[in-house]
């Protein structure tokens, strides 16, 4: 009897995951409304910026177009890849269904939704791979589902990049360790060859 009880609460659970799993896939992104939000991001610097050290200046606010602010009640702010760095990289590959998307895996801030413009100072993550980005903001609804966005790029997201530089996963003082240790190492062979050549002068003189 216990067995049957489990077995009927196992297959009950698998039930309501996939229900509400299902749910989830339903949430396509051509089905959210586009330009809903206008989002900006300045770079702290031109060139390619620097995992774990540059800045960005990132503002969001309602455009004059959006029909769905009622449902608004979060931001959600990401950073996304380009298609330019998205090339034979499936695991950052754009798909139209919501769950299955990896086109934005790099989230910046969430916050409540203001209808007045807001804005951030991002520091790039340490790990940040090195790529092409740019800015995505959501707008979620009560159920923590998307309904509208608004992104730093236009649509065929070509225009308003940015470059990233990764760490490359050396430290400046590792660097620096080495090159005193290889100093030090030079200095030492040098001094032992000066005493053994000392040592046999001494021994042909006696």
């Amino acid at each position: 009897m216990a067995i049957h009880q489990m077995l009927f609460a196992s297959l009950l659970i698998c039930l309501l995951f996939q229900i509400s799993h299902g749910a989830t896939k339903e949430r396509l992104f051509s089905d959210l409304e586009k330009g809903a939000l206008e989002v900006t991001a300045k770079p702290s610097r031109g060139g390619v910026l620097d995992a774990g050290i540059d800045k960005l200046s990132i503002t969001w606010k309602l455009s004059s177009t959006a029909t769905k602010e009622a449902e608004f009640t979060t931001i959600k702010v990401k950073l996304c890849y380009a298609p330019v760095s998205q090339v034979d990289r499936p695991w950052r590959k754009t798909e139209n269904e919501l769950f299955k998307d990896k086109s934005c895996p790099h989230k910046i801030i969430t916050r409540p939704y203001d209808k007045s413009p807001q804005s951030f100072e991002y520091t790039l993550e340490r790990d940040i791979p090195t790529g092409t980005y740019f800015v995505r903001a959501y707008a979620v609804d009560a159920k923590d589902h998307e309904v509208a966005f608004g992104q730093s790029t236009d649509e065929a997201k070509s225009t308003n990049l940015f470059s990233v530089q990764a760490i490359s996963g050396r430290h400046k003082s590792l660097d620096i360790a080495s090159v005193c240790f290889s100093v030090f190492s030079v200095l030492a062979l040098l001094v032992f060859f000066v005493n053994e050549k000392r040592k046999a002068k001494l021994e042909q003189s006696k």
